[in-house]
């Protein structure tokens, strides 16, 4: 069942420049972020700032339409696809999905000059309002599928 605040999209890529796996279901750990995921595991010393990003299905489809382009939204690297939510805009701000996994946000999530090779214009339309998503750290783990309820806690 879809909620109307919802878990629309899931993807890891191992490595900084790695294809993008697209799935339905995965384990967040507080440790080692999404499971199979390069980016995150926390390292010793370090906050763990960018662990986990997420990205709004409204905000990429406002820059794409701007560009009048058609784009897959996990071209935009993000881990999580979330529906029918405005994400916060402050750090320390929790958001909910699922029945535990709990998410910390960080800070806005830039978008670098890669989102220009993909398509030109693409880091532009992504910079107001957050578009191009949040970063979280993960505060507490568990499972995630597709179509979970989400939900901003605090």
């Amino acid at each position: 069942m879809t909620h109307p605040a919802h878990l629309a999209g899931i993807a890891r890529h191992a490595q900084p420049r790695g294809p993008i796996e697209v799935i339905e279901r995965v384990a967040v750990s507080v440790d080692d972020g999404v499971a199979g995921n390069g980016r995150g595991k926390v390292l010793p010393g370090k906050p763990g700032r960018r662990q986990i990003s997420l990205i709004e299905q409204e905000s990429w489809d406002a820059a794409l339409a701007e560009l009048g382009l058609a784009l897959p939204w996990h071209v935009r690297r993000a881990n999580l696809l979330v529906s029918g939510v405005r994400l916060p805009r402050e750090e320390g701000r929790i958001i909910a999905i699922g029945e535990s996994l709990r998410l910390m946000v960080t800070c806005e999530c830039d978008p670098c000059s890669r989102m220009d090779e993909i398509a030109p214009g693409l880091r532009a339309a992504l910079l107001p309002d957050w578009r191009g998503g949040v970063l979280a750290r993960v505060m507490a783990g568990g499972e995630i599928a597709l179509g979970d309820a989400i939900r901003i806690e605090a």
